[in-house]
């Protein structure tokens, strides 16, 4: 879920997918924010209009131009030390006028990170001033997530805390706020991917295993769990792909064992080259809920096709947390099993990939032409088809040990953690 937010120039809180993680805006990210004319982007950058020789801040009411003639600026001095002159509609130079809700979403977020137990919607209301429906709609348009997902979020930073520093779970556990056990193994203990007792010791005691084959986008990395699919990775080198490995699981059991996942990549290989559009994998992976939310949505774009980081918003039903579902996709550990390379920027263009912009270009390039390729349907509808066709092909899951969760690329979902 989106973390904790961060304040810009003018005190503006943004959405953030994680306050540890959240990187400066890049361009595709600033444009999303003249697309949505996002006021809390105001104060952090403003953007100029070649043809007009004017600069604006985000939240300009204007009409929207061309992607191809805005050039971003950090501040407004720097936009006029560029040759452009102040939007007298918007008027970038001037203060802008302070949202009455941050000061009290700011004092929210600060009492919900060290605050005992759970508070309710009403009872932080009333500490802060304001009705519990105004509190929770302006939490959530301002930081992205409601007051509980971000007290669930802290709790679980706190127990993550605790583990890594090497405290018993049970302790952990109560000094993060859960009332008992139980309570956390019920909501929050599937996020870290794994057992509790595993996490505090970095992977400790967990076995993962590991295949390395060549592709068409160079060399690709597939590990597991014995509950599924935990990474896939592609870089130039083994090397590389072994040493990331390593670093995302420093205490863990790793080896090398090609074929005991030859069914996986086998899959994979052959959804590369357009002969498996649907790729099916069961995975175990670690995230907060709203990741999970934003892969979700990234399972659901059809192969071939894209949408916008605002599309992918609009479909999770936060259409403000453009910047917080880029993030998403950029952390996704595993590549192609959910389709982060289907999300490009609204203003043109295909945007970053966590594993290399040539290979997002690529990647697009190749499901267009698999798709554009394909034959049309209607043979298949006239009962001119091979009914051998219409065979249901074995699930990815039928290989995995008993209890394994299956996921698809339709419906992504985290694995469980065993029940204390």
């Amino acid at each position: 879920m989106a973390g904790a937010g961060r304040f810009c120039q003018s005190g503006h809180m943004n959405v953030a997918a994680d306050r540890d993680l959240m990187e400066i805006l890049d361009d595709s990210a600033r444009w999303q924010a003249v697309v949505a004319h996002d006021r809390g982007a105001d104060g952090c950058f403003v953007y100029a209009v070649r043809s007009t020789g004017v600069y604006c801040r985000p939240s300009c009411a204007s009409r929207r131009p061309r992607r191809d003639r805005v050039v971003f600026f950090a501040s407004a001095a720097d936009a006029e030390g560029g040759g452009y002159r102040a939007c007298r509609r918007c008027r970038p130079k001037e203060s802008a006028t302070p949202d009455p809700w941050i000061e009290k979403i700011r004092r929210a977020c600060v009492y919900l990170e060290n605050v005992e137990g759970h508070p309710s919607l009403a009872t932080l209301a009333a500490r802060l001033g304001g009705s519990p429906y105004h509190l929770q709609r302006n939490f959530k348009r301002i930081v992205g997530v409601t007051p509980r997902e971000y007290a669930d979020a802290c709790r679980l930073r706190t127990v993550k805390r605790r583990l890594r520093e090497g405290g018993d779970v049970t302790t952990a556990v109560i000094d993060a706020g859960y009332g008992s056990s139980s309570r956390f193994y019920e909501g929050a203990a599937r996020k870290l991917g794994m057992v509790p007792s595993i996490y505090r010791r970095g992977g400790a005691g967990m076995t993962i295993r590991y295949a390395i084959v060549d592709s068409a986008l160079g060399r690709l990395l597939v590990a597991a769990t014995a509950r599924g699919v935990c990474a896939v990775a592609m870089a130039a080198s083994d090397a590389e792909l072994t040493r990331a490995l390593t670093r995302e699981y420093p205490a863990a059991k790793i080896e090398a064992a090609e074929g005991a996942l030859a069914r996986w990549t086998t899959r994979i290989l052959a959804h590369l080259e357009g002969r498996q559009p649907r790729l099916d994998l069961p995975l175990d992976i670690q995230a907060t809920s709203f990741q999970w939310q934003v892969w979700e949505a990234l399972g659901a774009i059809p192969y071939g096709e894209t949408r916008s980081y605002a599309d992918v918003a609009s479909a999770i039903g936060r259409p403000t947390a453009v910047r917080a579902v880029a993030r998403a996709c950029a952390t996704n550990p595993v590549a192609l099993a959910i389709p982060c390379h289907r999300v490009v920027p609204l203003g043109g263009g295909v945007g970053g990939y966590r594993w290399g912009v040539a290979r997002k270009k690529r990647l697009l390039s190749a499901e267009a032409e698999s798709l554009r390729s394909r034959p049309a349907p209607a043979a298949r509808a006239s009962g001119g088809g091979d009914p051998a066709s219409d065979r249901k092909e074995p699930s990815a899951r039928d290989s995995l040990e008993p209890s394994s969760p299956g996921v698809g690329p339709r419906r992504v979902k985290q694995s469980g953690a065993p029940r204390a």
